[in-house]
C-alpha cells in the first residue's frame, strides 16, 4: 500500500508523518529541539541536534507504521522559513543555525527600510527586509563575524539542510528561494539584490533552485541506514513551511486568506500577478506565475505558550496528575473572563511585532481585582488582534472575504469563534493534522505521479471543517477593543526602544 512521508521541522518540535493517498496519517513521530539563546536577541539551533532528532522521528514513524519502509514511494520536507543555516565548502555546518525568531538584525533591517535600501528592495524582491530575513543576517554575520561570513560554501534553509542530509544534494525550491534575492517579476535570482545589501561576494553560494514538487534525489546510504528508509527512495524538493501550511489546509488559493496560528502569526493568499506592499511578503507561489502574499510578524501563540511554561507550572503538573490538561483549566477562567467587561489588554510581542524591531510584549489595564483568566483572555484576544492587522491588510489588498484557520490554538471551538469575531469574516477551523507535513507529503505524491499536482488535495475539506460566521454584536464590541489595542501599539512605538535600551544597558 502506497505511503508518502512528510517531514515539519518547526523552531520547537521536528515532526516526521507518514500519510496514506487520502491523506490519512498513518504514523506520526516527534522530538523536540532546543533553541540556543547565548545572548539576547540571539535565537539559534545545532544544526546536527536537528538532523539527528528528525532522523529518530523518521525511525520512530516507519517502526509505528506496521507496514515494510519500501511502502513509502516519496519524502519531502518542509520547515520554518527565513532565519539562515549555513555549510562551509566541504559541505559541514557553519555554526549554528540563526532561526527565524532571531532579530540581532533588527537595526540592520531597520535602517535598510528608513532609507532607499527598503523602497528598491520592495520594487526588486516583492518585500522589505526584516529582522530574520536572510539578507539582513548574512549582512550581520558579514559585519560581526568576518571569518565565518569568508568561510560559506552555501547558505540555505532549514528544510534544505534536512534534503540535505536526507539526499546529499544541495539546493532549495521556489517558495524558499524567494525570502530575499529573487526578482519578483521573473521569480529568479537577481544579482542586483545581492548588490543592493552589500552581499556581491556570496553570489555563488546560492542554492540552485528546483519546483517544490520537482524530484532533486533519492535517500542516501548513510540515510537509509540512520532511519530505516529505503535507499534511493524519491525525495521532493519541498516547501516553505509558510506555503506548506495554506496548501495543507485547502487554503492555498486566491479567495481566501490562510490563517497559522502558530509561533508565528502567519496570513496569506494567493495571487496570479506580483503586488509589491510594505504590509505583506510577495514571495513566490508553488508554480511558476503564482506568488503568495504572506502578511505576519513572530506574534502569535507563543506567548500562551510561554504564559503557561513561565506562569502555570504548578497547576499543569496537579492537572496531568488529574488527568486533564492545563488548556482545560484555562479555558474554563477564559470563558468566565469573557463574560464580563474588562481593561485588560496584552501586546503578544514577545518575540516581535509589525511595529518595529525594538517593540516588545505588555499586559495593560491591570487592576487588583482582575485574576488570571482576564490575563489569558487578553492574551488570546491580543493574538487575535495581532492577526487582524495582517488579515486586515490582505483583504484591502486582495478582497478575499473567508479564511480557513490552523495551528494547535484552532482546535479550541471558542478560539474559532473568537477570531470570526474580531476579524469579522467566516472563519473555517479545518480539522487537519499536521497541515505543513501533509503540504510536504502533496508535493511529494505529485512528484511520484501519484497526485497530479500539489493543489490536487484528495481529501473532502468540507467534511473536515467547522465553519464559524462572526456575530454582530461581538463584532462590534471587538472592533472598539482592536482600535484601543491598535492605540496602545502607536503609543507605545518612541517608548519601545528606551526599554530595549534599558534592558541591554549593564551595571
Amino acid at each position: 500500500m502506497p505511503s508518502i512521508l512528510g517531514i515539519d521541522s518547526g523552531l520547537t518540535v521536528t515532526k516526521a508523518v507518514i500519510f496514506d493517498l487520502d491523506g490519512r496519517p498513518l504514523s506520526i513521530a516527534r522530538r523536540r529541539v532546543p533553541q540556543l539563546i547565548p545572548k539576547p536577541r540571539h535565537v539559534e539551533r545545532d544544526m546536527e541536534a536537528l538532523w539527528d532528532a528528525t532522523a529518530d522521528a523518521i525511525g520512530e514513524a516507519i517502526a509505528g507504521l506496521g507496514r515494510p519502509a519500501s511502502d513509502i514511494v516519496s519524502v519531502a520536507a518542509t520547515a520554518h522559513g527565513d532565519g539562515i543555516y549555513l555549510l562551509d565548502r566541504q559541505t559541514r555546518p557553519l555554526g549554528p543555525a540563526l532561526l527565524s525568531l532571531d532579530t540581532r538584525a533588527a537595526d540592520i533591517a531597520d535602517a535598510w527600510n528608513a532609507g532607499d535600501i527598503g523602497k528598491e528592495a520592495l520594487h526588486l524582491t516583492g518585500q522589505m527586509p526584516h529582522a530574520s530575513a536572510p539578507s539582513a543576517l548574512l549582512a550581520w554575520i558579514r559585519d560581526n563575524q568576518p571569518e565565518r561570513y569568508g568561510a560559506i560554501g552555501h547558505f540555505i534553509a532549514a528544510k534544505d539542510w534536512l534534503r540535505f542530509c536526507l539526499t546529499g544534494t544541495i539546493g532549495t525550491d521556489r517558495t524558499e528561494a524567494s525570502t530575499s534575492f529573487t526578482d519578483v517579476g521573473t521569480q529568479l535570482y537577481s544579482d542586483r539584490a545581492l548588490q543592493l545589501f552589500g552581499l556581491e561576494a556570496l553570489a555563488d553560494k546560492r542554492p540552485e533552485i528546483a519546483g517544490s514538487a520537482d524530484i532533486i534525489g533519492g535517500i542516501c546510504a548513510q540515510t537509509a541506514r540512520r532511519t530505516g528508509l529505503v535507499e534511493g527512495t524519491a525525495v521532493a524538493a519541498g516547501l516553505h513551511d509558510v506555503t506548506a501550511s495554506a496548501l495543507g489546509i485547502g487554503g492555498y488559493r486566491a479567495d481566501t486568506i490562510a490563517i497559522v496560528a502558530g509561533t508565528y502569526s502567519i496570513n496569506e493568499t494567493v495571487s496570479s500577478a506580483p503586488k509589491p506592499d510594505a504590509r505583506w511578503l510577495c514571495r513566490n507561489g508553488i508554480r511558476p506565475g503564482e506568488w503568495n502574499n504572506m502578511s505576519m510578524s513572530p506574534a502569535s501563540t507563543a506567548n500562551y505558550d510561554w504564559f503557561i511554561e513561565a506562569f502555570c507550572s504548578t497547576d499543569s503538573a496537579i492537572a496531568a496528575e488529574a488527568g486533564e490538561s492545563i488548556h482545560a483549566l484555562l479555558a474554563r477562567e477564559f470563558d468566565a473572563a469573557a463574560s464580563r467587561p474588562s481593561s485588560v489588554f496584552f501586546h503578544p510581542y514577545l518575540f516581535g511585532s509589525p511595529f518595529g524591531g525594538a517593540s516588545s510584549a505588555g499586559l495593560f489595564g491591570l487592576n487588583a481585582w482582575h485574576d488570571r483568566g482576564d490575563a489569558v483572555r487578553a492574551i488570546l484576544e491580543g493574538i487575535a488582534f495581532n492577526h487582524r492587522i495582517h488579515v486586515d491588510a490582505l483583504r484591502d489588498g486582495f478582497g478575499s472575504k473567508t479564511a480557513r484557520l490552523t495551528g494547535g490554538i484552532s482546535r479550541n471551538p471558542a478560539m474559532a469563534g473568537l477570531f470570526a469575531d474580531i476579524l469579522g469574516i467566516p472563519v473555517a477551523a479545518t480539522r487537519t493534522e499536521e497541515a505543513a507535513a501533509w503540504g510536504a507529503a502533496l508535493c511529494a505524491g505529485a512528484a511520484t505521479g501519484h497526485f497530479k499536482s500539489p493543489t490536487d488535495d484528495p481529501r473532502a475539506l468540507a467534511a473536515i471543517e467547522t465553519r464559524f460566521e462572526p456575530d454582530p454584536q461581538r463584532h462590534r464590541m471587538f472592533n472598539e477593543r482592536y482600535a484601543l489595542f491598535v492605540e496602545l501599539a502607536e503609543a507605545m512605538k518612541p517608548v519601545w526602544p528606551k526599554l530595549q535600551r534599558l534592558g541591554a544597558s549593564t551595571p
